[in-house]
């Protein structure tokens, strides 16, 4: 299918990417005189700050994506389309992809990020990371696993084996990956075998950095640490890994049997800025200019993990979810101003809301600058933060609902091992 534009046709906006940039960006047109193609490769937006909880069985994906079809249902400018792009001819204004070739006047490239192991990609096999809901399932599988195999073990070296479980990485992934396994363990199992205490797996949380949580203030970073060993997790900082293998990790010449590793190291950008020939950053996120359009094409905006953006003092924005809708808001008043030949806004500034981490069911850290919080309330601004930016009435009440019924029963509902061999 090739989507070609007519001779007399309103300006068409091609967005690549149906996450939080490329949602908002969306949204945001919906009053301009324009016509939107929204492209993504699978069918759902994916609240991703939620996505550990999936993978350690405490919501099913259902809870935190939606289908994008129905998100813009209402708003008739847009046109999805499910389809995998290949490249960019920037020469003749059309997106390549797997079903077709598709015009654009305007073109938002938000096609996130992927996992980064620093020249180890060797490792991935072994130490998945978590970016798609088919990552946290696999991961949900895998640790489920483990307690059932253990279960079914005769051999105490094999059993402390699979009841050991290492996060690489202490960003706030990490700390709630880590907080969620052990939090896992120690409650959610306790009652559900007889030959093993799922209470006694090791949790280990490696950091190659001095202190977990490094964007957050020290004293928020401690508090986090301390929340994490109360929990039973063995925090490690200044201690990078140096292998992954089958057999588990080498963390500073010292062999660590695990059966299970999770990546949460870092991130690495999609390849839109290869397509487009642009510049780009270390990461591999293209370089863009103040008002987050690719120099040399005016008409080409990169926005959230895809680009490296530069607010209006110099600082280089976070890859976190408010700062992606912001970007999308703003290019799309861009565009909308171009459109109706309306002067352009102001360069971007990005408005830091704040940074969130959770610990375990009863602890956050928060950091809103003029304000740090850590504790119990922490965690009730969180969660209620989190329920808050899901897409839909219904995710949001089911989710809620899900961590009452957790918090009051210490239970988790979505303990099902799916995929796999004999799926």
């Amino acid at each position: 299918m090739t989507v070609k534009k007519s001779a007399q046709h309103r300006p068409r906006v091609v967005i690549v990417g149906g996450g939080f940039a490329g949602l908002s960006a969306a949204r945001e047109l919906s009053a301009s005189p324009v016509d939107i193609v929204l492209i993504d490769k699978r069918n759902y937006h994916l609240f991703q700050p939620l996505l550990y909880q999936v993978a350690t069985a405490g919501l099913s994906p259902a809870e935190i994506a939606a289908p994008i079809r129905a998100i813009l249902s209402h708003q008739p400018n847009v046109t999805v389309l499910m389809s995998k792009v290949a490249g960019v001819n920037t020469v003749a204004r059309e997106v390549l992809t797997d079903t077709g070739r598709v015009g654009y006047d305007h073109l938002v490239l938000a096609t996130g990020a992927r996992h980064a192991y620093f020249g180890r990609d060797d490792w991935a096999p072994y130490a998945p990371g978590l970016k798609k809901i088919e990552d946290a399932t696999a991961i949900r599988r895998r640790v489920l696993v483990a307690f059932e195999r253990a279960e079914a073990s005769d051999d105490p070296i094999e059993r402390q084996a699979l009841l050991t479980f290492v996060v690489i990485g202490g960003g706030p992934t990490g700390v709630e990956m880590a907080g969620a396994i052990a939090e896992l363990a120690r409650t959610a199992l306790a009652a559900d075998f007889r030959r093993i205490e799922p209470g006694t797996a090791r949790v280990m949380l490696v950091e190659a950095g001095t202190r977990v949580l490094a964007t957050f203030p020290e004293q928020l970073s401690q508090k986090a640490k301390q929340s994490l060993e109360q929990l039973g997790v063995t925090v490690l900082t200044g201690k990078p890994v140096e292998v992954c293998d089958s057999e588990g990790v080498v963390i500073a010449g010292t062999r660590i049997r695990a059966s299970t590793l999770i990546w949460a190291a870092g991130v690495a950008a999609s390849p839109a800025a290869k397509w487009i020939n642009a510049e780009k950053d270390r990461a591999g996120r293209a370089i863009v200019g103040p008002d987050l359009t690719v120099p040399g094409h005016p008409e080409i905006f990169a926005i959230g993990d895809t680009a490296m953006v530069r607010d209006a003092d110099g600082k280089i924005v976070p890859g976190i979810a408010p700062a992606a809708k912001q970007q999308g808001v703003y290019a799309a008043r861009v565009i909308a101003a171009k459109v109706a030949g309306r002067p352009m806004p102001p360069a971007f500034r990005y408005r830091h809301l704040g940074s969130m981490a959770t610990i375990g069911r009863k602890s956050a850290v928060v950091d809103f600058g003029w304000m740090r919080l850590s504790g119990f309330l922490a965690w009730l601004l969180w969660g209620l933060a989190h329920v808050y930016f899901l897409i839909g009435f219904r995710s949001r009440v089911v989710v809620a609902l899900n961590w009452i019924w957790a918090y009051v029963t210490f239970q988790r509902g979505a303990r099902l091992i799916t995929g796999g061999e004999g799926s």
